[in-house]
């Protein structure tokens, strides 16, 4: 009469053990089936507002990548691509030159990448180039043709009459004496000849 309970017993433990058992290896496998590979840090970042374009864009994912599957693309804010070369990947870090001279604007970054164990990855995300600040025209300093001279011109033009004018007066002074030199010799030399004919 024992036997048959005893028996019972071990069976129900065995039908109990193996289902623990199997639970207990989905559970130490279920984290790595659930888990895939993140873009985890992103320069520019998501949103972020620049001064000007960085030389570089520069992603890092959870798991390290693959270069042969690594795309990425940056589309500056005329359509075309701002990116210039291949992206190049060391470890969990995808990097890809970008041209300085690009248009300000939003820029958007699209990616395509697979990691090393074989999980594709792609998203994209936008930023913003700020237009450079231009400084502000200095006043014009030159008057329209029509304007009165200022204080300044007027006392510089008064000076440059005054001098036009003491030039001509000393002009005239000079040219003067030397014409009354030039008729007194005329007069004396034409007096020295009455004198001369006289004496014949």
């Amino acid at each position: 009469m024992n036997a048959f309970p005893r028996r019972a017993a071990r069976v129900a433990a065995r039908g109990i053990a193996v289902p623990t058992a199997v639970l207990a290896i989905l559970a130490v496998a279920a984290p790595q089936a659930v888990a895939h590979t993140e873009l985890d840090v992103s320069s520019p970042g998501a949103e972020a507002t620049l001064a000007g374009l960085p030389p570089r864009v520069r992603l890092t994912f959870s798991d390290e990548m693959t270069q042969k599957y690594a795309k990425v693309a940056i589309t500056g804010p005329d359509g075309k691509s701002a990116g210039t070369g291949e992206p190049d990947v060391q470890g969990k870090t995808v990097t890809l030159p970008l041209e300085t001279g690009s248009p300000a604007g939003r820029y958007t970054v699209g990616y395509r990448v697979v990691s090393a164990d074989g999980h594709p990855v792609s998203g994209s995300y936008t930023f913003t180039v700020k237009a450079a600040d231009r400084p502000s025209p200095s006043p014009r300093t030159e008057q329209p043709a029509d304007a009165p001279p200022s204080p300044a011109a007027r006392a510089g033009q008064a000076d440059a009459a005054d001098g036009e004018s003491a030039g001509t007066t000393t002009f005239a002074l000079v040219g003067g004496g030397a014409l009354a030199l030039i008729v007194a010799a005329v007069g004396a030399y034409l007096a020295r000849r009455r004198r001369a004919g006289h004496g014949d």
